[in-house]
């Protein structure tokens, strides 16, 4: 007979020689699938014991220059269906595969279809119900560049699915996936010499499981009740039975000669809970030793022999999300580490989607092999623990990880940090801020601007122009996040990173995630909610803390407004003012984003101010001072550079703006009453006539505490009269 087994891509060398050791004979392998010759019996085999593949294709066409629908029905009613389909089952057709005349893979699986309906019928035979999900039998098409391939799926559900596999940990591994990996890294061989394996990030358990099942010789589709093949009507359930017992009869011998030692190590009790279950329906728990511990804690097990050799294998996170890169360089980092004090000698096999990530163990690959995890480009990569001299050294500290040597890029900007702190020491223990600018690009080749909040650090990197390599620049940003945690006393959890690019309209303003994580910060005398998670901005404008101390100097007794208020820290600032001359009388808060005006409502509640005298309004500002007829004795302007939000009529750019908007807050101020009109647009340029107009006082330069000193041009701030105020 002649089969098709299909597979994800990157494994079909693999599967060839998996198909070869059962009882197939090879003949082509194309992208994610082998061809292969064998009788009945390998093909039971193959969906049985194969630990690689997706689906067992048994073929009964192929045909060459098929384009158009009428060809490849003819093809499909030209064979004889009574020999696969009974009277009275269902069937579906999954179809592959596309052509100029068939666009949709629904249509191509119709054409199929009516071409067995009508095969049938022509025999005499009643016409077949149509199920999608659950049908008795599937079918099997595939149509490219002109061929088509017709067969029958003897598999049913894809072979990965074991059937064990019900508690899923985070973004967990394909069963089949898991084995090509382990397969990969020598496991079967090793097994059989009784070595030991460790997973020491496992999850859900799927790698340590689909090893056990390896080094106990269970075939991995034992427990599988239902196959494709038992709707289908060549069935040889006398040839079935008899695999299946010896199977049976394999695993019951290979559970009691395995003498293997497997541990699955995880810091979730979650996922050990999961891991647990799952090798439970995998029938193997015994095989198994699953434990609590984190990779910064792994240890040589103390009921393995020192002398044990084995494999580390895991499949860590990789990092698809940057928020996570903080955690992950120290993690890495953590199990280099700890993989050459515990396990010299031993292989490290370690599958990432990001192998700078994986440099990052400070271990170098021997090996290394592509493949895809889904959509993501994966490598797995094999590393050779290097032997140590003095058996000693395995004996550390419970937690205790001496991580690679820096980098001279990494020192320096280790050094950079360093010298920063001792810059601002003084003045941040006489301030008494703990939100500050630490660092800013200060070095062009770790593009960053790091921003203290606390016992919190908010990493934002300034996307790399095109002329920098981009593996270089990524190597750059891991040295930095590698360093940051160390030489800031906080944990990697608490690092919080994010890319910066060139801002459009509302981009700024925008969700980067969904946490709802947010904390209290200290400014003054003011307490604010800051959130660095979700949002590209923090809630919280560092480089304007000293506005928003004037604006509290500024404001005892008098009516505030806040324009384009963001998350109201200005207002609070003002609201309570100074201690000895307290804050504003009242004010208004205005925004047209509901999500930050709620958080201003917060942060005025926060501080305990009364919200019928400090109010928040969602409108449009421009709308709102054409429109209100209050009038205020300090105002605080501070547009965005560029804004096309929905809800305001027409853009905001303040060059070209602010003019009008200038005017328009003037109109609603008092005599005597100050505007402070601020915006962050590097190359801004106050227009001529607002100078005649009213009387201007540029004090950008003033408005720079010594963390921002560095970057001069980084806003603009003018204090604006009306002329009668002279």
């Amino acid at each position: 007979m002649e089969f098709f087994a299909t597979c994800p891509k990157g494994l079909e060398t693999l599967l060839a020689t998996e198909l070869e050791s059962l009882g197939g004979t090879t003949t082509k392998t194309t992208v994610a699938g082998v061809h292969f010759q064998a009788l009945l019996d390998a093909g039971y085999r193959a969906c049985l014991w194969s630990r690689l593949a997706n689906r067992i294709i048994l073929c009964l066409a192929h045909e060459e220059g098929m384009e158009h629908p009428a060809q490849i029905k003819d093809v499909a009613q030209s064979l004889d269906w009574r020999e696969h389909l009974r009277p009275g089952t269902t069937m579906a057709v999954d179809f592959h595969g596309i052509s100029d005349h068939i666009r949709h893979t629904r249509f191509g699986a119709q054409i199929v279809k009516d071409g067995v309906v009508d095969s049938l019928r022509a025999a005499g035979q009643e016409r077949p119900n149509i199920d999608p999900r659950h049908p008795d039998l599937r079918l099997y098409a595939h149509l490219h560049r002109g061929r088509l391939t017709l067969g029958v799926d003897l598999s049913g559900d894809s072979l990965h699915k074991r059937g064990y596999r019900r508690e899923l940990g985070h973004a967990p591994l394909k069963e089949n996936l898991a084995s090509a990996l382990l397969v990969r890294a020598g496991w079967p061989a090793r097994a059989k010499a009784g070595e030991a394996l460790i997973d020491p990030l496992c999850g859900s358990g799927t790698l340590v499981i689909e090893a056990a099942l390896m080094a106990a010789d269970i075939a991995p589709n034992l427990n599988r009740e239902r196959f494709g093949f038992h709707g289908w009507a060549g069935h040889d359930m006398a040839l079935w039975r008899e695999l299946k017992r010896e199977a049976e009869a394999r695993a019951s011998i290979g559970r009691k000669r395995c003498n293997a030692r497997l541990y699955g190590f995880d810091q979730s009790p979650q996922a050990i809970a999961a891991a647990k279950a799952n090798a439970m329906r995998a029938g193997i728990p015994a095989l198994i030793e699953f434990k609590g511990a984190s990779v910064a804690q792994l240890t040589h097990p103390a009921n393995l022999p020192a002398d044990a050799q084995g494999l580390l294998i895991t499949n860590p996170p990789y990092g698809e999300r940057l928020g996570e890169l903080p955690a992950l360089v120290p993690l890495y980092a953590d199990l280099g580490s700890r993989a050459r004090q515990q396990f010299p000698g031993w292989r490290l096999a370690l599958f990432t989607g990001n192998p700078d990530l994986g440099h990052r163990t400070g271990l170098r690959a021997a090996k290394q092999y592509a493949f895809k995890n889904g959509p993501l480009e994966c490598k797995l990569l094999l590393i050779e623990i290097p032997e140590v001299a003095d058996e000693s050294t395995r004996e550390v500290d419970h937690g205790v990880s001496s991580r690679p040597a820096r980098s001279e890029g990494a020192q320096m900007f280790a050094n950079r940090l360093e010298k920063n702190r001792k810059r601002l020491k003084k003045w941040l223990e006489r301030s008494g801020e703990s939100c500050y600018r630490l660092y800013d690009a200060d070095m062009p080749e770790y593009a960053l601007a790091i921003d203290i909040y606390g016992d919190h650090v908010h990493v934002q990197e300034y996307a790399p122009p095109k002329s920098v390599d981009p593996a270089q620049a990524q190597r750059r940003l891991l040295d930095a996040l590698g360093v940051i945690p160390e030489m800031l006393g906080v944990r990697a959890e608490n690092v919080h990173f994010k890319q910066r690019e060139r801002q459009a309209g509302k981009a700024q303003y925008q969700k980067q995630a969904t946490s709802g994580e947010r904390f209290q910060v200290r400014e003054g005398r003011a307490k604010l909610w800051v959130n660095l998670r979700d949002y590209l901005d923090t809630g919280l404008f560092l480089d304007h803390r000293p506005v928003r101390r004037l604006l509290a100097e500024m404001a005892a007794g008098k009516r505030f407004l806040n324009l384009f208020c963001y998350t109201g820290a200005a207002t609070v600032q003002a609201a309570l003012g100074t201690e000895r001359e307290g804050g504003a009388s009242d004010s208004i808060s205005v925004d047209l984003s509901n999500t930050y005006l709620e958080w201003a409502r917060d942060n005025i509640a926060l501080n305990r101010l009364d919200p019928s005298r400090h109010r928040v309004i969602r409108d449009d500002c421009f709308h709102w001072l054409e429109t209100a007829g209050s009038e205020f004795d300090l105002i605080f302007l501070d547009p965005p550079t560029f804004s096309n939000s929905k809800r305001m009529e027409g853009t905001l750019d303040i060059q070209r703006d602010h003019a009008r908007l200038v005017d328009l807050a003037m109109a609603r101020l008092a005599p005597g009453g100050t505007l402070v009109f601020s915006n962050n647009q590097r190359r801004f340029k106050l227009d001529d006539e607002l100078i005649e107009r009213y009387v201007v006082e540029d004090i950008s330069a003033k408005t720079f505490d010594p963390d921002f000193q560095r970057r001069p041009d980084l806003h603009h701030c003018f204090l604006i009269r009306h002329q009668e105020a002279l």
